[in-house]
């Protein structure tokens, strides 16, 4: 019958993270704690991995509190090392890493022209090379275990092009890239790869993003899309993750610029001009 059908296939889904082990980096808060959060709750053991420590053990002892498995880990996602000892110490424990979350990530945004080396460095180190250190060291741990499944946070800013966020978009859209291709050399391996690109979700991202030349609030005000809430993103990437889905895009303002982009490359144009426009009555005077 039907329903029984229905309801068999379900409880499949829900018993695909029992007993496994994830690490999910930028854990202790956004939508890297929902994650951890939701996870536990369908029985993974999760190591929650930040380098905020503090806010890394306080999610511990509510996860655990709620009856599920977790682990606290202190990590600085740019150092390589630290990464790779991570990924060893949690194969070590667990006997193997089934879920790698490559998530933890900043914003910096701003004209193009009011961005310093340094500026362009921290971006890059926080967003793209930690993931790429992330993705390769349990790519490899993966491939020896002939299973493993890799999810990367990108961002709608990895499929689109939008002003405002040149050195954000860089590093996203390279995530995708890299994603996306690896998920093609990974399937023979028994390695799944996804890429996850978000549009705006309430997360305290955007408190703690630098605006070059700009007040914080000042910026985000003007931004017209009301934000997801953080737990319906994190269900909506465990369930694209249950479906191996290549791209995981949402909520719906994402999928419509990023639909629109496909259909008519100058989609976004007015957008821009507008956005752009409206961004220089705050900016700063050089």
């Amino acid at each position: 019958m039907r329903t029984p059908a229905l309801f068999s296939n379900k409880g499949k889904e829900m018993n695909l993270f029992k007993g496994k082990t994830a690490i999910v980096t930028g854990g202790a808060s956004g939508i890297g704690l929902a994650l951890c959060e939701q996870l536990s709750e369908q029985g993974a053991k999760v190591t929650i991995a930040d380098i905020n420590k503090e806010g890394a053990e306080s999610a511990e002892k509510k996860i655990l509190a709620s009856g599920g498995t977790a682990q606290a880990a202190y990590l600085d996602v740019t150092s390589s090392e630290a990464v790779q000892d991570l990924i060893d110490q949690t194969i070590a424990e667990h006997g193997q890493l089934d879920y790698m979350f490559n998530n933890a990530g900043i914003a910096i945004q701003g004209e193009a022209r009011d961005m310093t080396p340094e500026h362009w460095d921290r971006i890059l180190k926080i967003n793209l090379l930690s993931v790429i250190y992330g993705t390769t060291a349990a790519y490899q741990k993966m491939v020896e275990q002939g299973a493993g499944h890799i999810v990367n946070t990108a961002s709608i800013l990895g499929l689109i092009g939008l002003g405002l966020s040149v050195g954000y978009a860089t590093t996203k859209h390279a995530i995708v890239g890299l994603s996306t291709s690896l998920r093609a050399e990974g399937a023979g391996l028994g390695v799944k790869v996804s890429v996850v690109c978000p549009g705006f979700v309430q997360t305290g991202l955007y408190n703690a993003a630098t605006i070059v030349e700009a007040d914080n609030k000042e910026f985000y005000d003007q931004v017209p899309f009301k934000r997801m809430d953080v737990n319906k993103a994190a269900k909506l990437i465990i369930k694209g993750v249950r479906r191996n889905k290549a791209i995981m895009v949402f909520p719906l303002h994402a999928k419509l610029m990023w639909w629109g982009l496909r259909f008519n490359q100058n989609a976004l144009d007015k957008a821009n001009y507008f956005a752009m426009r409206d961004f220089r009555k705050i900016r700063k005077e050089q």
